[in-house]
């Protein structure tokens, strides 16, 4: 980031506070590292990526316009530097958040995870689930004896949806406390308790601690 009264998206443009503006970029930064690091979808950050877009797009502006009337260089470098941090942030949350949905569409699809996609990823899950689902019956379901033709389970004896990828909950992750939870339980019956101390850092199982990643209460790092 740039330094001092430039530092932030969008400076320069008096449409955006740039104190606000910084502090969007560093949501989004942390929306980005918990996505990336959360092996099932998070909620999506809708208010955020339309403020982030529309910073962009004012900056992109600015720019534009600096490199036009003559602006020091090497101020114009540092504007394009920081447009170029958030933009490769925004992309980046939203190509890990599709391939998430590619990866697990049913799934997703079949659980309460499906409130979390936006407008958008539902009609792109909804045309992914559609696409594969007449993939597999003209290329290999159709071919296969009776009782066997189900794109959710193995065979018609199956009693679950053994043939649907799901995110693996048991993964470790590294996490941060933002605050002082305290004394967490980790497991159901009271033998795993961990005491969570704002800042420092843990490897614990996701499964654990998504609730207080839901919450706020702890990054993913």
């Amino acid at each position: 980031m740039a330094s001092g009264s430039e530092e932030g998206l969008g400076l320069g443009s008096e449409e955006f506070d740039p104190i606000s503006a910084k502090t969007d970029v560093e949501l989004l930064k942390r929306a980005w590292r918990n996505e990336k690091a959360s092996p099932e979808i998070l909620q999506f950050q809708e208010a955020l990526v339309q403020r982030a877009r529309e910073q962009t797009q004012l900056s992109e502006g600015t720019v534009e316009e600096y490199a036009e009337d003559g602006t020091d260089p090497l101020r114009v470098s540092l504007y394009q530097m920081d447009l170029d941090r958030t933009q490769f942030l925004l992309r980046s949350y939203l190509r890990i958040r599709l391939q998430k949905i590619e990866r697990y569409m049913i799934h997703i699809s079949k659980t309460e995870l499906w409130n979390r996609l936006s407008k958008q990823e539902r009609k792109f899950a909804t045309s992914c689930t559609d696409n594969l689902g007449k993939h597999l019956n003209q290329s290999v379901l159709s071919r296969l004896p009776y009782g066997y033709q189900d794109i959710l389970k193995q065979s018609i004896s199956s009693e679950e949806d053994d043939m649907v990828p799901e995110p693996q909950l048991d993964t470790f992750v590294f996490c941060k406390s933002k605050g002082s939870v305290g004394s967490f339980q980790l497991d159901d019956v009271g033998d795993e308790i961990v005491d969570l101390i704002a800042d420092d850092l843990y490897v614990l199982r996701y499964k654990s601690i998504k609730a207080l990643v839901e919450t706020g209460q702890i990054d993913l790092v």
